[in-house]
């Protein structure tokens, strides 16, 4: 869910009559927007678009409450649609369809954003979404019992004044000790924005996943989670790709939850390969109609 802060301001923005929206874009050829999770900005990806050399048209963002993207939610609504929106606006500014790539609560916005099919995206990648909510509806409830048992304790934590609540977290993903072995300024982020993350978690909790809902995506999905990852969030990511029509998935199998960061090149490649699929399949297709 967390990765790098900001390791530089973004160069643009988007304003609108809601506030601000981090907007940055770099490289050529076929455009993907990359989400960052919680407590994380556009700069979370830029291992990543090393790793690409300039052959992709990327584009970054920061979700609601980090860099210099304006909060919209309350804690009376948190409702995952504010993510989606300011994504929607992301897409809209890059003038064509794109490829919508979100990690951990970045990939439960995308997923959000290719449900409500209000803009043109041309494949989707969900990498380690948390998605507690499809576990309940499928009745895994030790797995979902997980998620709410340390949401619980985190939130006290934090309630009760402990400004390092969100190590709690962290470690839930990561596994012990990931937190404490963060450089200071990225844990001094991720205790800075720790309020914003909890309303992320209400968002996470508000979005009403189904069987039926996801059955309704006809985009061309990857579903991506590693193999070390905490039991529940793999199950949950592994249950978004059966549920996604003619989803692909794949396991970087000695990867946790900060994959993006942990295992760079290796997920830049699984994603290359994706979005080179659908580009060749459109083609294709395109080339069949005229």
């Amino acid at each position: 869910m967390f990765s790098n802060p900001n390791a530089r301001d973004t160069r643009i923005m988007i304003e609108d009559e809601h506030g601000c929206i981090d907007y940055d874009e770099s490289g050529a050829g076929p455009t993907v927007v990359l989400v960052p999770g919680s407590c994380s900005t556009g700069a979370a990806w830029l291992p990543i678009i090393s790793h690409w050399r300039n052959s992709f048209h990327c584009v970054t963002t920061s979700l609601l409450g980090y860099g210099r993207s304006t909060e919209r939610r309350t804690a009376s609504d948190a409702g995952i649609s504010h993510e989606a929106e300011i994504l929607e606006t992301v897409i809209r500014r890059t003038g064509r369809p794109v490829h919508l790539v979100g990690h951990s609560f970045g990939g439960l916005t995308a997923l959000a954003v290719a449900l409500r099919n209000e803009t043109p995206l041309l494949s989707l990648a969900i990498l380690e979404a948390p998605a507690p909510e499809i576990l309940r509806n499928a009745g895994e409830h030790e797995h979902y019992r997980s998620f709410r048992e340390m949401t619980k304790t985190y939130f006290a934590a934090f309630d009760a004044g402990e400004s390092a609540a969100i190590e709690q977290m962290i470690d839930f993903y990561g596994g012990a000790g990931t937190f404490a072995g963060w450089p200071q300024r990225v844990r001094d982020y991720a205790v800075e924005t720790t309020a914003v993350n909890i309303l992320d978690w209400a968002s996470a909790y508000g979005f009403r996943l189904s069987r039926a809902l996801l059955a309704t995506i006809e985009t061309p999905t990857l579903v991506l989670w590693g193999g070390t990852s905490h039991p529940a969030v793999q199950r949950a990511n592994e249950l978004v790709g059966e549920r996604i029509p003619n989803a692909s998935v794949a396991t970087i199998d000695d990867a946790a939850h900060f994959l993006i960061t942990t295992h760079a090149s290796r997920v830049a490649n699984v994603l290359a390969e994706h979005v080179a699929h659908v580009e060749r399949m459109n083609k294709l297709a395109a080339s069949f109609s005229s």
